[in-house]
């Protein structure tokens, strides 16, 4: 009866959050001054027809003549039926296009390397926490403390200057190479190669987070008195490590690991712009500055939508891992 109490009110959460998020992604744009019509079209010329105006209003979906309520009804149905119109940045392909090409290479890079940085930090920080008092315990603390201090904007211009621009290893930009038409394996291999620098940014500027992040649960768990009494009983070092106190201080980190995957929609902003790689948070910086309002809308949507499913899904783990949380 718990468990199902529990589950209730995690999906009620879920919903009422859900709501007032798209309730924000409608209200924000319609917040900006001035006839978002009239700024999309004056940039075509200082006299734009009236019929043309009041069309982009129609495709906007802020019509003069219909009430804010009735604005709403409409963009939450367009949302939840996926028609979330047609992109005046890649004009005239729609926006749901736009979105399941960019989301594919997000989800890629950020994703593979999420998953990446999240097993190497983990499994260093058991390492850090468990020798915390020797020198390699010690030096992986100062590097991890080192990592997370360095922006990792600055240091994917410092690769891409080093690698790409000055040693000439890699890829300036792109997913893939566009100067030859390439199919099967060699497709494949090209989009590694240009994954390869922006993946290795990204692992190296949350790897430090990981290591410490875990590092902490480790040495935290280490003080309770269950290791103490594992210790007693002379078990293998090793074993208390993995089975006892790793098992224990890893929980904290999947949760977090799971709020992490919910953030890669959105994709690595800045890594993707410095990159130029096509990814969702690059789509992203070009809209705002296209003022492409329809794909603003819609990446807004599914990185909250993202966002909460991820945290939906790890609620479940972590009670399922831990049933103190269910009550």
């Amino acid at each position: 009866m718990r468990s199902l109490k529990y589950v209730a009110n995690r999906l009620l959460f879920f919903v009422i959050t859900l709501f007032f998020a798209l309730t924000l992604n409608f209200v924000l744009p319609r917040l900006m001054p001035g006839d978002p019509a009239e700024r999309i079209l004056s940039r075509f010329g200082p006299n734009v027809d009236e019929k043309a105006i009041e069309a982009m209003r129609i495709a906007l979906g802020v019509e003069k003549n219909k009430s804010m309520f009735s604005q709403f009804l409409d963009y939450l149905k367009n949302t939840f039926t996926g028609n979330f119109g047609i992109s005046y940045l890649h004009y005239p392909v729609p926006v749901s296009q736009v979105l399941k090409n960019s989301i594919t290479w997000t989800v890629g890079l950020v994703g593979t390397s999420t998953v990446l940085s999240f097993l190497i930090g983990t499994f260093l920080g058991i390492y850090a926490g468990w020798n915390r008092d020797k020198f390699l315990g010690s030096g992986l603390l100062i590097f991890s403390l080192s990592l997370r201090a360095i922006p990792y904007f600055w240091l994917a211009m410092l690769f891409l200057y080093i690698f790409g621009f000055r040693l000439g290893w890699f890829p300036l930009s792109n997913a893939y190479s566009t100067t030859e038409i390439l199919t099967g394996f060699r497709f494949v291999l090209s989009v590694i190669y240009h994954a390869i620098l922006p993946g290795i940014t990204l692992i190296v500027a949350s790897l430090g987070s990981w290591i410490l992040t875990m590092r902490n649960n480790m040495v935290s768990v280490l003080a309770e008195d269950y290791i103490t009494l594992a210790e007693a009983k002379g078990l293998d070092d090793k074993y208390v490590m993995v089975h006892y106190a790793a098992r224990n201080a890893i929980l904290p980190s999947i949760t977090a690991f799971g709020i992490s995957l919910g953030f890669v929609v959105s994709g690595a902003l800045l890594t993707e712009i410095v990159y130029s790689y096509p990814g969702v948070g690059y789509q992203l910086y070009r809209a705002v500055l296209s003022q492409d309002f329809p794909l603003i809308q819609a990446i807004f949507f599914f990185i909250s939508l993202s966002v909460l499913l991820a945290n939906l899904i790890m609620d479940f783990v972590y009670a399922f891992l831990d049933p103190r949380v269910r009550g």
